[in-house]
């Protein structure tokens, strides 16, 4: 097992705060927003089934973790207060979302502005 696909020792759900909380052996700890994980969620329905950006996801800021199963040894399957609970988190997808999260979410908030998106649900007209 690399380092990149370990397991996390202890998953937190956070609701108050709105955050994952991931603990590794050796003392990494990651905070990854629950909006975060929903808007880049490894599914179809995010990603599309094709090369591309796949499909913009809107009025996220207040979703919500509502359950997490552990799926085999690799992944987690996340459910949220949206109904949406089709994306598994592999473990190297989760260090990389959580390493990377600064990118990811200006990448996130750059299409948004782009595309007349916004966190809230409503959307704009440039």
């Amino acid at each position: 097992m690399t380092t990149d696909d370990k397991r996390p020792s202890d998953i937190r759900i956070r609701k108050q705060s709105r955050l994952l909380l991931l603990h590794y052996e050796g003392g990494e700890a990651l905070e990854l927003p629950f909006e975060l994980l929903r808007v880049y969620s490894p599914s179809a329905e995010v990603r599309g089934h094709g090369m591309g950006p796949g499909t913009l996801q809107t009025g996220k800021r207040d979703v919500l973790v509502t359950g997490a199963e552990m799926v085999g040894n690799y992944a987690l399957k996340l459910s949220f207060s949206d109904g949406h609970d089709s994306g598994l988190f592999t473990w190297s997808y989760l260090l990389e979302l959580g390493r990377e999260k600064d990118r990811y979410w200006q990448e996130y908030l750059e299409r948004l502005d782009r595309e007349g998106g916004s966190r809230d649900g409503s959307v704009r007209y440039h």
